[in-house]
């Protein structure tokens, strides 16, 4: 029964994951998102002349962040046998949005720093063990990896 557990995870880990999203323009600054069954409207606030329909593409990326963390989190939490009983996460990004705007490109168009704060809720866990967890959780978050590291993206127009 623990060896089928093992090579179950085993075949988990090597299993690539293609993950697909289609959106439409509704107009200059609103999107239709779709990936699989779910869909939303990523705009802009009305000062960056959007409607305020949905979350603009920052908050879209800093909330998926949070996502990740959350679920990297829990399952670091369960592998380890911790009782996380509660997770708060809180998220602060600092960006210059002049190079968006197209009045200056000295910075970089994205976020100049991410601030990422988790206020874990374990039963019987100490400081030691909460500070491995928050180590490996990070380390596995696939979200955070991609803002982290260099990833290769194609972008192309057919």
């Amino acid at each position: 029964m623990v060896m089928n557990n093992l090579v179950e995870e085993n075949e988990a880990c090597q299993m690539q994951v293609e993950v697909r999203v289609h959106a439409k323009s509704e107009s200059a600054t609103r999107l239709k998102v779709r990936s699989g069954k779910f869909h939303m409207i990523i705009d802009e606030p009305e000062n960056m002349g959007g409607s305020n329909m949905g979350p603009s593409p920052v908050q879209v990326l800093l909330m998926a962040l949070a996502g990740c963390l959350n679920v990297t989190g829990h399952e670091v939490a369960r592998q380890r046998g911790y009782k996380l009983k509660d997770l708060m996460i809180d998220i602060k990004g600092s960006m210059d949005s002049c190079t968006f705007m197209g009045c200056s490109f000295e910075e970089r168009a994205g976020f100049q720093h991410i601030e990422v704060v988790l206020k874990p809720d374990f039963e019987n866990v100490n400081k030691d063990e909460i500070q491995s967890w928050l180590e490996e959780t990070e380390a596995r978050c696939p979200v955070t990896d991609n803002i982290k590291e260099s990833t290769k993206i194609s972008v192309a127009v057919h």
